[in-house]
This record gives structure tokens, sequence and C-alpha cells, in this order.
């Protein structure tokens, strides 16, 4: 078999059998240096930033979803025609009026419907309107903190 080990293995360049590099230089090859020592490990203030700016991005998207629920939940209740006396209707509905940014208020709404169901329409229009506005401020909140 010693005429197998002078034959060059298969895939070898002529450069890495002649010990030369590909222009025929005596010059070792780039490949053939060591690579550069690799830190070890990351900095520590680092990884704690980043694991604290991952945490408010969870905590404002969550928060955000949370307020966009409860809007959703309001308007439904009022197409649902929700029992008002209900404690629960009255305190998602309380929690919807505190949350709607003022701007989609049902007293003072971006657009009141007219009857037939004028109510229902003008709560599913603004709440829904102020839902969307909040998944979005969430997101885009989400994106910025996360590193």
């Amino acid at each position: 078999m010693a005429e197998d080990d002078d034959k060059p293995a298969l895939g070898a360049h002529a450069a890495d059998r002649a010990g030369t590099d590909r222009a025929g230089t005596d010059q070792p090859d780039q490949r053939d240096q060591p690579a550069p020592p690799v830190p070890a490990g990351p900095d520590r203030r680092v990884l704690m930033t980043a694991r604290v700016r991952d945490t408010a991005a969870r905590v404002a998207w969550i928060v955000c979803m949370t307020l966009g629920l409860i809007l959703a939940a309001a308007a439904f209740s009022f197409a649902l025609k929700a029992n008002e006396q209900n404690q629960l209707v009255q305190t998602v509905r309380d929690m919807a009026n505190a949350f709607d940014l003022g701007f989609f208020d049902l007293d003072n709404p971006v657009k009141a419907f007219e009857n037939p169901n004028g109510e229902v329409k003008t709560a599913l229009f603004n709440y829904g309107i102020a839902c969307v506005v909040y998944l979005v401020l969430g997101r885009i909140l989400e994106r910025i903190l996360r590193p």
C-alpha cells in the first residue's frame, strides 16, 4: 500500500500537496495559520442589558395586548346586548372607558352612528379602532425595545 500513500488524497489541491500557495511561492497558505483567539464569553453587562430589554419588550406587548382585549370585550358586550346590570359587564365597560385614550370615547366618538343599532355600531367601530391602535403600538414598542 506504499503506492497509495504517494498518491494525493482525493479533493486535495495541488498547492496543499506541494506545501506552497496557489501561486507557487514558498509562503504558507492563509488557511494554515491559526484562527484568532475566541473571547471566553459575552460581557456580563451586555448580556444583562439584553435580558432587561427582552423583558421590557415582552411586558410592553402583554400590556398593550391586554388593553386591546379589554376594549374588544367591551365592544362585544355592546354587540351581544349584554346585561348592563351585570357586575362583570359594568367592570369591562368601565375599564374600556378608562383605556379608550379619550379619543375613542363613546361619549365623544370618532364616528357616531344613528339608529338602528347606533349604540352597538358606535361601540364596535370606536373600540375596534382603539383595539387595533393598542395592538399596533404594542408591536412597535416591542420591536424598538427588543435587542
